[in-house]
């Protein structure tokens, strides 16, 4: 993945911006759109094994589609669906389980790469330009600026060995962005895509079907912690669109019905289709009831959010 100055290459997608919905992360006027649930982790305690901390441990770890959650809770998997109305305002009771599972928070604007990788096998039947992709990547992101804050533990209280590790992991942090982007995700040039200011790079899908990518990207990755990925990505021939919107807990891939059709039909994708204008904000969720705790977090998606405002 390379970094250009090149913010021209999203003109003719940036005139597509909608107003509400999938089109206004993804562009509207395409022939339909999936919205693929980012899944969420999941763990296992066991009161029997306890930890270092004397607390149990942690005998397990699985990756969960919403539709367990669902499950669990009684609720139903649908379209519009809410995390926060799976999980009651993600509260403890909705997210911890008789059996020691339970699940954290949803994530997003990250769409997994191995997520990713999977969904090039279908996006290259759907373009005739597989090798001239462009992705647009939100230049708020903390990890893309020096001044992004980190934590470090020690287990074995030992001052020196902290403040190490501390230097260790903040150079790492620097060496991680590329001297090019760590310029420009302040100076620019950026496309301005409604609500949020976007550094754009040259990649393809072949590049993109191996994970390990990111490891080269300059986009905050080390081996102590992820860095960021794309809010957008389109072929050089419009084809279709894939947006991870910084405020959504699913990507959109909007396109002609064959691409979506294959989304939607692949088991490996929590997919259902939506329109270009469904309600894919917290009121969306109609079907479950809305919960009784509130988020600890900013309610979105939010398509006005400030682009600017480091996460």
């Amino acid at each position: 993945m390379k970094f250009t100055t090149d913010v021209e290459r999203g003109a003719r997608l940036l005139a597509r911006a909608g107003e509400h919905g999938p089109g206004a992360v993804a562009g509207t006027g395409f022939e339909a759109y999936a919205r693929i649930l980012h899944p969420v982790e999941a763990t296992r305690l066991d009161a029997a094994v306890i930890d270092e901390w004397g607390l149990p441990a942690v005998v397990a770890q699985e990756t969960w589609p919403w539709a367990e959650v669902a499950a669990r809770n009684g609720r139903v998997m649908h379209p519009l669906v809410q995390w926060r109305n799976l999980t009651d305002g993600e509260s403890e009771a909705a997210m911890s389980f008789a059996d020691g599972w339970s699940v954290g928070q949803t994530v997003e604007g990250w769409f997994d790469p191995n997520l990713l990788a999977a969904l090039t096998v279908h996006l290259r039947a759907a373009t005739g330009t597989p090798g001239t992709l462009t992705a647009g990547v939100w230049n708020g992101f903390g990890d893309l600026h020096e001044s992004s804050a980190f934590l470090v533990a020690s287990t074995d209280g030992d001052p020196g060995r902290l403040d190490h590790e501390r230097s260790r992991v903040a150079a790492e942090l620097t060496a991680s962005v590329t001297p090019e982007v760590a310029r420009a995700v302040t100076k620019g040039p950026f496309l301005r895509w409604p609500g949020r200011d976007l550094l754009l790079f040259e990649t393809s899908l072949t590049e993109l079907a191996t994970p390990a990518w990111v490891h080269t990207a300059g986009l905050g990755w080390t081996a102590d912690f992820p860095g960021v990925l794309p809010q957008l990505l389109w072929p050089a021939d419009h084809a279709w669109s894939v947006a991870s919107e910084i405020d959504f807990d699913s990507t959109i891939v909007a396109g002609p019905r064959p691409l979506i059709d294959a989304v939607l039909s692949d088991n490996r994708f929590e997919a259902f289709e939506v329109a270009e204008d469904s309600d894919l904000s917290w009121d969306g969720d109609t079907i479950n009831p809305a919960p009784r705790h509130r988020l600890a977090r900013c309610p979105g998606p939010a398509r006005s959010t400030p682009g600017n405002v480091l996460s």
